[in-house]
């Protein structure tokens, strides 16, 4: 991987579809945040592992690109999945990683697609 934004993401796609939460929490750094706006943003390499462990014993999630952008330290990615939600990531990209990541979608409808309790 050569640590540019889109080669990154291109891995974090790959990783996320294989639900290896181990492996994807490595791309972030120590201290990253990942704030999916619809819940509050977790912070520490160590939170974002245990909160992917916790999403993919939860539900089968896939994760289809439909266009990735990459401007300086910054990578964007519109995505959908396979039973119609979509939702837009802003990733900043430090030194090869993860620092700082804020997701778009759509909660509600993700909760009924996988029949997860409304909270």
């Amino acid at each position: 991987m050569s640590g540019k934004p889109k080669a990154v993401l291109k891995e974090w796609v790959a990783l996320f579809n294989r639900g290896d939460a181990d492996a994807l929490a490595d791309l972030y750094h120590d201290d990253a945040v990942n704030h999916q706006v619809a819940n509050e943003p977790v912070e520490g390499k160590e939170n974002i592992r245990a909160m992917f462990h916790a999403e993919f014993s939860a539900a089968e999630m896939v994760c289809i690109m439909e266009n990735l952008f990459e401007d300086g330290e910054w990578a964007i990615l519109e995505w959908k999945d396979p039973l119609g939600l979509r939702g837009c990531g802003f990733f900043r990209i430090v030194d090869g990683k993860i620092k700082f990541q804020r997701g778009y979608w759509d909660k509600l409808s993700f909760l009924r697609q996988h029949n997860l309790p409304i909270s």
